[in-house]
C-alpha cells in the first residue's frame, strides 16, 4: 500500500505541476487521492480539513510572517549599498574585487532579508555600475551574483530553517539558526574561490591602494545599524532571552525604525510592504497547512518505512544512502521551491537518517543546502533568472560560468554532508545540543 500511495502522490503531483496548478493545491489533491485508496471520501475530506487546520495552528508559525515583513522592510530600507561598501572595505583588495564584494554582500543581505532573489536584485544593482566601468564580463558578473545569493538563506534568520523545524517535529530553531552559519559561510567561500580564479585568468585586479582601517571604520559605522539586526535577534534567540517568534517581532520593529531613520520608507511604501508581506505569508502558511495532509498520509500509509526499506535494500552504507538522498534532492530542487520541497522530503528522509544516528539539526542543514542549489538551477531557478535580468545577460552566456560555481558549491555540499562538525559544532558549543 505504501509504494502504491507514493506512486499516486508522485504521478498526480507531477501532472498538476506541469499543468501549472499552484503547489499548495497540487500537494493537497495528490495527498487526498492517495488516502482515498483506503479511506472513504467523506472521512478523507474531513480528515484533510482537520490536518490543514492543525498544520496552520502552530504558534511557532507566527515567526514566519514577522520575518517576511522584516525582510521586506529591510529590502526597502536602503541597506544594500551600506553592506556593499562594508564588504568592499574588507575584501576590495582581492583580485576581481567587485565579484568578491558581490559574494560577501549577498551573504549578508540574504541573511538579513531572508530572500535570495531580493539579495541578487538589490546587491546586483549596487555593484553593476562599477563592474561596467571596469569592463567586467556581464555574464560572469551575473553568474557570480546568482550563485552566491542563496548563501544568505542558510545564515539566520532563515524561514527555510523555521519551516524545517516545524515539519521535523520541533527541532530547536535556535540550534538550527546557529548551525546555519558555517554552511552559509562555506557556500560564500566556495563562490569567492571561483571568482578569484576566474578574475585572475581575465586579469581583473583588486582595488588600488593599500588596505585602509579608516575606510573600514567609516564603512563599518554605516553598516552597523543593519548588521546589528542579526546580532540582536539571533543573539537573543540563541541566548534564550526571547523565542524565535518574539525575535521575529523585534526584527520588524527594528527594521521599521531603521527604514524611517534612513528615510527610505514612506507611509505609502509601508502599506505596500504590508500587503506584499501578507500575501507572501498567507501563501507560505497555507502551504505548510496543506502539507500537513501529506505528512499524515505518509505516516498513515507508512511511506517513509517503505522508502527506508528500499534504500537499505540497495545498500546499508550510510554514506552511499546520503549520496543517493543528495542526488534526489538536487534533482527535485531544480523543479521545486525550497519551502514545498522541505515539506515533502523531511518526513520521507528524516526517519531514515535518524535510523543510523544522524541528528535532525545536521540533516536540516543538508536538506536546506541541497534545496537552495535549486534556486540557481534551471528550469525554475528564480534567483538565477533574477541575476541574469539584473546583469543584462542571457542564460546561454551565463551557464558556462555557472558550471564552475556549481562544482564549488557541490564540494561545499559534500563537506556539509559528510563532516557533521560543520553543522553541529556551534550548537554544541552553545549547549543547544547535547
Amino acid at each position: 500500500m505504501a509504494i502504491e500511495s507514493l506512486l499516486i502522490i508522485i504521478l498526480i503531483l507531477a501532472v498538476l505541476l506541469v499543468l501549472g496548478v499552484p503547489i499548495s493545491y497540487a500537494l493537497g489533491i495528490s495527498a487526498l487521492a492517495a488516502i482515498l485508496q483506503t479511506v472513504p471520501l467523506d472521512n478523507s475530506v474531513v480528515t484533510s480539513a482537520q490536518r490543514t487546520f492543525v498544520g496552520m495552528s502552530k504558534f511557532s508559525l507566527t515567526a514566519i510572517p514577522f520575518f517576511v515583513l522584516a525582510g521586506n522592510l529591510m529590502n526597502q530600507g536602503g541597506i544594500a549599498k551600506r553592506l556593499v561598501d562594508f564588504v568592499n572595505a574588507i575584501l576590495g583588495r582581492l583580485p576581481g574585487s567587485l565579484l568578491v564584494t558581490n559574494v560577501g554582500a549577498n551573504a549578508l543581505f540574504g541573511a538579513i532579508s531572508g530572500s535570495a532573489s531580493a539579495a541578487a536584485a538589490a546587491v546586483g544593482n549596487m555593484v553593476r555600475e562599477g563592474e561596467e566601468e571596469l569592463g567586467y564580463d556581464e555574464a560572469l558578473c551575473a553568474a557570480t551574483n546568482g550563485s552566491s545569493a542563496p548563501s544568505g538563506l542558510l545564515i539566520p534568520p532563515s524561514n527555510a530553517l523555521i519551516t524545517y523545524s516545524l515539519v521535523s517535529g520541533g527541532t530547536s530553531v535556535a540550534a538550527l539558526f546557529l548551525a546555519g552559519y558555517i554552511p552559509g559561510i562555506i557556500w560564500a567561500i566556495c563562490c569567492i574561490v571561483v571568482a578569484i580564479i576566474i578574475a585572475k585568468k581575465k586579469g581583473y585586479v583588486g582595488a588600488k591602494g593599500n588596505f585602509s582601517f579608516k575606510n573600514l571604520g567609516v564603512a563599518t559605522l554605516k553598516a552597523i545599524p543593519a548588521l546589528s539586526l542579526i546580532v540582536v535577534v539571533i543573539g537573543g534567540i540563541i541566548g534564550g532571552v526571547f523565542t524565535a517568534t518574539e525575535g521575529s517581532a523585534i526584527a520588524v520593529v527594528y527594521a521599521l525604525i531603521l527604514g524611517l531613520i534612513y528615510k527610505n520608507i514612506t507611509w505609502k511604501s509601508f502599506k505596500e510592504i504590508l500587503i506584499d508581506s501578507a500575501k507572501m505569508s498567507g501563501m507560505i502558511v497555507f502551504l505548510i497547512g496543506v502539507s500537513n495532509i501529506l505528512s499524515w498520509v505518509m505516516a498513515f500509509t507508512q511511506i517513509p518505512q517503505a522508502i527506508s526499506e528500499i534504500l537499505l535494500g540497495i545498500t546499508d552504507n550510510k554514506y552511499l544512502i546520503l549520496l543517493i538522498m543528495n542526488v534526489i534532492l538536487l534533482i527535485a530542487g531544480t523543479f521545486m521551491d525550497v519551502t514545498p520541497a522541505i515539506l515533502i522530503f523531511t518526513p520521507l528522509f528524516l526517519p531514515i537518517v535518524q535510523s543510523f544516528g544522524m541528528h535532525p539539526v545536521h540533516f536540516g542543514l543538508i536538506l536546506t543546502y541541497n534545496l537552495c542549489i535549486g534556486n540557481i538551477t534551471p528550469p525554475v531557478g528564480n534567483t538565477l533568472f533574477v541575476a541574469i535580468k539584473v546583469g543584462k545577460s542571457t542564460l546561454a552566456r551565463v551557464m558556462p560560468y555557472m558550471l564552475w560555481y556549481y562544482v564549488s558549491i557541490l564540494v561545499g555540499l559534500l563537506l556539509v554532508t559528510y563532516i557533521p562538525a560543520i553543522s553541529m559544532m556551534l550548537p554544541e558549543m552553545a549547549g543547544l545540543i547535547k
